[in-house]
């Protein structure tokens, strides 16, 4: 594995917004280097490759750090 995650999944959701209206997420399901499975959600406005590649990349070392307790 080239990176510190695979991208198991990714599923486009919706819930009841702040006020009025719905917000559209994503949750992706990522597997990481240790072998934990978590899934992370990323806000719309996030669901760009650079802001979802830190963020899934930050969260899979954070979980390989807190596995390895």
């Amino acid at each position: 594995m080239a990176h510190d995650f695979d991208v198991v999944k990714i599923t486009e959701m919706i819930r009841p917004g702040v006020g009025e209206g719905i917000e559209k997420f994503y949750r992706h399901t990522i597997k990481t280097k240790g072998g934990t499975v978590l899934n992370v959600e990323v806000p719309e406005a996030d669901f760009t490759e650079v802001k979802v590649a830190e963020l899934l990349k930050a969260k899979a070392i954070a979980a390989d750090k807190i596995l390895k307790l």
